[in-house]
């Protein structure tokens, strides 16, 4: 497949002071991307990371906002490119991932999930799109919108509207932008207990559990690739082909 450089190219990265948002930060910059790195609460990290980036060689920055709040999602673009110029990739990782059950959620849960999980990607994403230049967007959903994960009803409902958001915006905005998507399953990171992870993934069809190079990996696969848009990868171990067949949740 016929790639191309990312080098000298300026992302947000949205949520990157930590986990899978940090991890992707990382690898952009090690291909020669400068990172404008959001945060919400998480200063010190976002400063550390801004610093590690600076190290690789290319330019970083850090910027606050709750993207809880719309408002708030609906500057951070302008804001960015005040600091860093035209951004040309954009990943949207932040997310809130709370408790909540089809007995015990409530109005405000859903709403605070969506404003967050599907509506800050949408208002980013519009905002990026209004550059008028080419540029890549990749989206991170769950790939629990395949089955049905009842535990955190608000979380997955803000995740099926992102994945509506990711088709939609992947014609609206062509030809000059893609838009994908990235479906993380059980993946490890160094906090995690190992141990929990090994007896889930014995129900994966793969028999193992992942670790956040492989979302990073399909990440930045999205972000090389010229002819790929409206397309969501599943990176789980096979759930999704297990659930969409009638398989245990």
């Amino acid at each position: 497949m016929s790639e191309e450089t990312l080098k000298g190219q300026t992302a947000l990265v949205t949520g990157a002071a930590q986990g899978l948002g940090k991890r992707t930060a990382l690898a952009l910059a090690a291909e020669g991307v400068h990172v404008v790195v959001h945060y919400g609460s998480s200063e010190h990290e976002a400063k550390e990371l801004r610093a590690a980036i600076a190290a690789q060689g290319v330019r970083a920055w850090t910027i606050q906002a709750d993207l809880s709040q719309p408002e708030e999602s609906e500057r951070l673009v302008g804001r960015a490119v005040e600091l860093a110029g035209p951004l040309d990739i954009l990943v949207n990782n932040a997310a809130s991932f709370d408790p909540s059950t089809p007995s015990n959620v409530t109005f405000d849960q859903v709403a605070k999930s969506a404003a967050l999980n599907a509506w800050a990607p949408f208002a980013l994403s519009r905002a990026f799109a209004g550059q008028e230049r080419p540029g890549k967007i990749v989206n991170l959903l769950d790939t629990r919108i395949v089955g049905y994960d009842r535990s955190h009803v608000a979380y997955i409902l803000s995740k099926h509207m992102l994945a509506v958001v990711t088709r939609m915006t992947a014609l609206e905005f062509a030809p000059a932008i893609t838009v994908n998507a990235v479906a993380p399953g059980l993946i490890v990171l160094p906090e995690a207990k190992e141990s929990c992870a090994q007896e889930l993934a014995q129900a994966l069809p793969l028999r193992r559990h992942g670790d956040a190079d492989d979302v990073v990996d399909a990440v930045m696969f999205l972000l090389r690739s010229k002819f790929i848009t409206g397309q969501v990868i599943y990176v789980d171990g096979g759930r999704h082909v297990r659930e969409s067949a009638g398989g245990a949740q």
